[in-house]
């Protein structure tokens, strides 16, 4: 990106946007790591601090990823739809935490994230047409989200 072409202002709100739905999120599950602690986990689960770093990142690379969809040469019709997809895998995210922390419906938590799952995946192969940085930019999150599957499955199985 060269930096006269980058609106620093749609970048801002693009990356912003994202961060705000996972603060808020965190604010309304914030005892989502004392509960955390306290359920059986399966093998390979990551200490309670590790998350809100991980996923501040996912966040921020989702954020530059929608931008680079919104200031592409691509299509408006494809953008607006990409786009479209972007905000409803964001929405599925935003809720998964309600399901799984605040309600502890760790079964219904997983088949949710299996919809998250497929919404991020879509989400990603728009992207990618749209622009390659974007959809790569998803990786990260796609495959965040299948380890947090596991840990999900692991979580409704063993409590």
């Amino acid at each position: 990106m060269d930096d006269k072409k980058i609106n620093k202002k749609l970048l801002a709100i693009c990356i912003a946007i994202p961060l705000v739905v996972g603060v808020i999120s965190a604010l309304l599950t914030k005892d989502s790591m004392m509960i955390f602690q306290t359920v059986n986990k399966p093998p390979l689960s990551p200490p309670g601090w590790l998350f809100p770093l991980v996923w501040t990142i996912l966040y921020i690379l989702m954020g530059v990823a929608s931008y680079l969809v919104l200031t592409s040469e691509g299509i408006m019709e494809e953008k607006s739809q990409a786009i479209s997809v972007y905000f409803y895998q964001l929405l599925v995210n935003f809720l998964w935490s309600t399901w799984f922390f605040n309600l502890q419906w760790y079964v219904f938590a997983f088949f949710w994230l299996i919809l998250l799952w497929v919404l991020i995946f879509v989400t990603l192969v728009r992207f990618y047409r749209i622009s390659k940085s974007a959809g790569y930019l998803l990786v990260p999150y796609l495959l965040w989200v299948t380890f947090a599957g596991y840990l999900n499955l692991g979580i409704a199985l063993l409590n």
